[in-house]
């Protein structure tokens, strides 16, 4: 099993400490990339995919690393949508 397919089956699984590092990783392989607004985007973080021509707007958890149970369910529901999981 590869190291996206790991992933992909650690978040869907839902895990209380699924972190924006993961997170990041995968989208990464996924062919995502990632986009800020420069200093004035605080949290706020944008992973475009070119090809596929569809945005995931995300906001980093702070002040740990951890995503929560909501966004996590959000971010699986967008990636099933869009075919990508």
């Amino acid at each position: 099993m590869s190291k996206k397919e790991k992933l992909i089956k650690r978040l869907q699984s839902l895990p209380k400490d699924f972190t924006y590092a993961e997170l990041e990783s995968l989208l990464f392989q996924l062919g995502f990339v990632e986009e800020t607004k420069g200093k004035t985007s605080g949290f706020r973080v944008r992973f475009y995919h070119e090809e596929l021509k569809i945005q995931y707007l995300a906001h980093k958890p702070h002040p740990t690393n951890v995503i929560k149970e909501m966004a996590l369910k959000d971010i699986v529901f967008f990636l099933e949508n869009n075919n990508l999981i």
